[in-house]
């Protein structure tokens, strides 16, 4: 079995123990992330009209997890912690930060269990608008705030046969997958670690498996 993991180097050794023996694995960097300043992002939230009043907080991603201890000082009495999918929790987790609320299906459905506003979002720059839009639907105001930016990576021909051969891709975000969509095969699986990445993905390939976890090893070892 051909694997190729396409974060960041230094950021796969979870994902590689997951995965079956006798597995090949390399890595491609799809993607790099440019991290803004705490303070720009302090600043950020200080601009808001609605600092130290918002009722919750959402982290879209885990890489938004080191600027959430921040993010909690705008928050108002009894303000709550939501995270998008169980990998951005494991990372809140990481940091000591405890999450109220995993939402597991995907960023537009967390919306559902949020009653009022206002809400802070911290994700990266050009961020979906599902959730934002889904909250707006039920009457609650929501603010963006950036915490990074995610930018593509010049792969080598070497690179992108890795991709072409692969029998499993990790693909970690919609961002990833944009810039491995034309090269993954059909018969490829693509694993994801959940519903958000699930939905861009199955837009233009079939083969999805979502979670990322110890229970992945079973799964891969019975395709």
């Amino acid at each position: 079995m051909d694997v190729v993991v396409t974060r960041e180097l230094g950021h796969n050794d979870e994902l590689t123990s997951w995965l079956p023996e006798g597995a090949t694995v390399r890595e491609v960097p799809l993607t790099e992330t440019h991290f803004l300043d705490n303070d720009e992002v302090l600043a950020a939230l200080r601009a808001s009209s609605d600092y130290g009043k918002f009722r919750a907080v959402i982290v879209t991603s885990a890489r938004s997890a080191l600027y959430v201890s921040l993010a909690r000082t705008a928050l108002g009495p009894g303000g709550t912690v939501h995270t998008v999918g169980t990998a951005t929790a494991r990372a809140l987790e990481n940091e000591d930060i405890d999450v109220d609320v995993v939402g597991r299906a995907g960023a537009a459905d967390l919306a559902g269990g949020i009653a009022e506003g206002p809400v802070l979002i911290l994700g990266a720059e050009g961020m979906r608008d599902e959730l934002k839009v889904a909250l707006a639907e039920r009457g609650v105001s929501a603010t963006k705030v950036t915490c990074y930016e995610t930018v593509p990576v010049e792969l080598s021909a070497s690179d992108e046969a890795l991709l072409r051969e692969a029998d499993v891709v990790f693909i970690g975000a919609p961002s990833a997958w944009s810039s491995a969509a034309a090269l993954v095969a059909g018969p490829a699986w693509v694993v994801v670690p959940g519903a958000t990445t699930r939905a861009e993905v199955q837009r233009t390939h079939e083969r999805v498996i979502e979670g990322w976890g110890p229970e992945l090893r079973d799964k891969l070892r019975a395709l």
